[in-house]
């Protein structure tokens, strides 16, 4: 791939950072670097133990007029949440409304999803043409089309897009017509001329355009443009200025606002204001291969499968399934990013599973995050070491709800038992004398009982979170629901519905 320009901003502890076998450069708390791509090319990022650091990659075709050279710079406190979801944004499919191409610049490039179609522009209503709203579903052929949107400049051949994601160049042509019903120089077209709207509204003029998304000259993009929508950018880009403005700028003129002034804090011309707000984002609906762990660091969420929608609050992880079509959504000013992933082999799930992270963990999740999402981690990393992360804290929040003995094997049984509920592999009734004499002595319960106990207790919590019936008993290890809410009213008085129904009376 073509190389691109690396912003690295580091959030706690030190990061050292070697230019070409050159003398380091040393970044501490709330201190970046911009690194331009060309003549830069050996780039060695070392961090310090405790240290939180976020790499973030601009568009490959785009420069940074006055910073040809590698720069070091401040990054106030303000702005950092806006640079934290810039790296969801770069390693995730959320739509980043508000995050488009130009609201990146020269910093950072668009996340993996759909381009915005010209026509729904709210100024440009009368242009034609169809949405570009369909991505490839064939792994590779999805693979380019979000690297294209992140970046519509890049201008690989489609024998070069095909080696770079594993497959073959008819495969890839061939994807694309199957999946998207046009070619891939028609879908790419299109997608550039997606940017080329979002860039134009924003106020850029036509040669910036030109260059930003691809087109090597700007008669190339005039043609283009006049052939889709029957007018010259110059005519669109006119035609939208005279419209009267309706209350505030767009999110997308409001974002390269930003980077702009993001771009004058790195040169050192100013202190711009820091972004006012987050803006709500989603992704497409979408399913993935894996299962992927997603922490909510501010704000809150949500999650839709199907007709069931799981509310995401601060500090909340959720395992999102694979092979389920889900969206996930981020609320105005609020923040997620991705723990890790886990495999269907390491991980059996039938639906979504939530643990709550104290605010204490911050750090060391923003670490893991960029550990799962970059080549910014330790020589020793172990992608799967997020699956015992989350069933660990799974476990110390469940204990919470159930009495918990003091001795230690007896101890080590019952945070084991806590971490298999929900997984097809729970423990046997055999245990040793000893044990079952702790659970006696120390909880009032035989083990039987003790594992009823906080099977009922592990199932209140979930009923209590929102998750359906069925699910909730698929999750505590019943196989069929009458069975589960025979258990359930027997412990708690009331069935799983109406507990719930009570419960959601209560928080009116």
């Amino acid at each position: 791939m073509p190389a691109r320009s690396l912003l690295l901003w580091v959030r706690a502890g030190t990061a050292h950072v070697h230019l070409d076998g050159r003398a380091a450069l040393r970044l501490s708390a709330g201190t970046g670097v911009w690194i331009p791509a060309d003549g830069w090319m050996d780039r060695d990022i070392v961090t310090e133990p405790g240290t939180v650091a976020f790499p973030l990659w601009p568009h490959a075709s785009v420069g940074s007029p006055g910073l040809s050279a590698p720069t070091q710079f401040d990054v106030p406190e303000r702005w950092q949440d806006w640079l934290i979801q810039l790296f969801n944004l770069q390693v995730t499919p959320f739509n980043g409304r508000g995050y488009s191409p130009d609201a990146i610049t020269d910093l950072i490039r668009r996340p993996a999803s759909r381009p915005p179609a010209p026509a729904p522009i709210e100024h440009a209503a009368t242009l034609p043409g169809p949405a570009l709203t369909v991505i490839p579903r064939a792994r590779g052929a999805r693979a380019v089309a979000e690297e294209l949107l992140r970046d519509p400049a890049l201008d690989l051949t489609v024998e070069q897009w095909a080696a770079q994601v594993l497959t073959s160049p008819r495969t890839l042509r061939r994807d694309f017509i199957a999946d998207t019903g046009l070619t891939f120089d028609q879908w790419r077209s299109g997608c550039r001329l997606g940017a080329a709207v979002e860039l134009l509204a924003a106020g850029y003029d036509t040669d910036q355009v030109a260059a930003r998304v691809g087109f090597a000259s700007r008669n190339g993009l005039t043609r283009a443009f006049k052939g889709r929508f029957g007018l010259t950018p110059h005519e669109f880009g006119r035609q939208f200025s005279a419209r009267p403005a309706s209350g505030d700028m767009t999110p997308r003129a409001r974002a390269a606002r930003q980077a702009d002034d993001l771009m004058r804090l790195m040169r050192g011309d100013d202190t711009p204001a820091a972004p006012e707000m987050l803006p709500a984002t989603s992704t497409p609906s979408h399913t993935n291969d894996i299962h992927v762990l997603s922490w909510v660091y501010r704000g809150s969420g949500y999650l839709d499968i199907g007709a069931d929608r799981y509310e995401r609050e601060r500090g909340v992880a959720t395992w999102i399934p694979a092979g389920l079509e889900h969206v996930t959504g981020l609320r105005e000013n609020s923040i997620s990013l991705p723990l890790g992933n886990a495999s269907t082999a390491d991980l059996q799930l039938t639906g979504p599973m939530q643990v709550r992270f104290p605010s204490a963990w911050d750090d060391f999740l923003m670490f893991c995050s960029v550990s799962a999402r970059s080549g910014l981690r330790p020589p020793d990393h172990d992608p799967a070491h997020v699956v015992d992360l989350f069933t660990d804290q799974v476990a110390a929040q469940r204990a919470l709800s159930v009495p918990m003995p003091t001795d230690a094997r007896a101890h080590s049984a019952a945070m084991d038992y806590l971490r298999r509920i929900g997984s097809s592999d729970l423990p046997g009734p055999d245990v040793p004398p000893d044990i079952h004499r702790a659970f006696r002595e120390e909880t009032g319960m035989t083990v039987t009982r003790w594992r009823y106990a906080a099977r009922m207790r592990v199932a209140r919590d979930l009923l209590a979170s929102g998750a359906k019936p069925h699910t909730v008993a698929r999750r505590v290890g019943y196989a069929h629901l009458p069975t589960f809410s025979t258990a359930f009213s027997r412990f708690h008085g009331l069935s799983p519905r109406e507990y719930q129904e009570r419960d959601a009376e209560g928080d009116r």
